[in-house]
């Protein structure tokens, strides 16, 4: 699956040529030109990696910077603006920033921003790490492929929060996980928006394996959830 960038842009020709250029390398790209629209954006593409401008209208990048770190605390933030005061790089970097490029800079340092941001963040996920192929009753679950196949044939493609969230679950197979510890582990924090989005998420799994009897993803009320699969100790 390829890595997903959302890139925030409201500089048509600037962005045209920078969404290309990450495409060529291989990189799934969704451009949005205005800030109020970012947070729908995020929701839908469910990016790994933002890259912002600051000067955007309707929400400035600064401002956006603090809400998605709000969704999402591990998922890293380039922010690549005209702006190139001092005082304007440590906002960036208050406002949730990992990095910060100033404008004009070349395309190869861009590219070597993403990769480094990337591999850093990967080593600091807060997600008990899995083998990449993990069996679950009748499915195989492909954790780096984002794929749950069933032994049919059948091939669900996951998102990234989809496969964050089993990741915690398969770790914990027929052991109780309180909801509050799977937020703060998934979402970044038990906020009611994303206890919310949890509901939504869980909802999805059930869906995907109705076709094993013997898996089973339990409401604990007032607990959390119960992923039970049964012969699985």
């Amino acid at each position: 699956m390829k890595t997903k960038i959302l890139y925030v842009e409201d500089e048509v020709f600037l962005a045209k040529i920078v969404k290309e250029s990450l495409e060529s390398r291989g990189y799934e790209v969704q451009l949005v030109s205005d800030g109020a629209k970012v947070m729908a954006a995020f929701e839908s593409f469910e990016p790994h990696i933002y890259v912002l401008d600051v000067m955007l209208p309707n929400i400035d990048g600064f401002e956006l910077g603090k809400l998605l770190k709000k969704e999402m605390a591990e998922l890293p933030i380039l922010y690549l603006s005209a702006k190139d005061q001092t005082a304007d790089v440590l906002e960036g970097f208050k406002s949730g920033g990992n990095d910060y490029i100033r404008k004009p800079c070349s395309l190869e340092e861009l590219m070597v921003r993403i990769e480094n941001l990337l591999l850093l963040i990967s080593n600091k996920l807060n997600v008990v790490e899995l083998s990449e192929l993990v069996t679950i009753g009748d499915f195989n679950f492909h954790s780096l492929k984002y794929q749950l196949t069933h032994r049919k044939g059948t091939v669900i493609n996951l998102s990234y929060k989809e496969v964050e969230l089993l990741k915690l679950l398969a770790s914990n197979i027929n052991q109780e996980l309180e909801r509050q510890v799977i937020l703060e582990k998934v979402w970044g924090d038990d906020s009611i928006y994303n206890s919310r989005s949890l509901d939504v998420y869980i909802n999805k799994l059930r869906g995907y394996f109705k076709k094993d009897e013997k898996i089973k993803l339990i409401t604990l009320r007032g607990v959390g959830y119960l992923f039970s699969v049964d012969g699985k100790k």
